[in-house]
């Protein structure tokens, strides 16, 4: 795998410092990556069984109990991926239905080469609503 744009590189560190900063007298953690989250499906008998692993841009967690050493188990409550024009279709389906299903409350998608910024948050009905979209 080649590494990031120096464009990704910069949006992300931009946005993990304004986290950082907003978070730092909360009792939110902010993590960015190379950071595993792991989303158990209940049925693993211990935490190497687990499958399904990313390694999202940015996650901020409001439990501090879902936090070991190796990472994030279960759903945190903000992710925020940054595409790019090989990862877009990837963020933007897969990791939208991966991130609903295991009930993360809050999924940014920034899109660097539209300048967009599209905000999912996740309703009573455990689904994603439209997103609010920023420029």
């Amino acid at each position: 795998m080649t590494s990031h744009s120096r464009t990704h590189q910069r949006i992300l560190g931009q946005l993990f410092y304004q986290f950082f900063n907003y978070l730092k007298d909360k009792s939110y953690e902010v993590y960015m990556a190379p950071f595993d989250v792991r989303f158990p499906d209940g049925n693993e008998k211990d935490e190497k069984e687990i499958k399904t692993v990313v390694q999202p841009d940015i996650i901020v967690v409001c439990d501090e109990s879902k936090l070991d050493e190796k990472g994030c188990t279960g759903a945190p409550d903000l992710i925020v991926e940054i595409t790019s024009p090989s990862t877009a279709q990837k963020d933007k389906l897969h990791k939208f239905n991966l991130y609903e299903k295991y009930g993360v409350k809050e999924y940014w998608i920034v899109e660097p080469e539209s300048k967009i910024l599209s905000v999912f948050v996740l309703q009573e009905d455990k689904r994603y609503g439209r997103p609010e979209l920023y420029t």
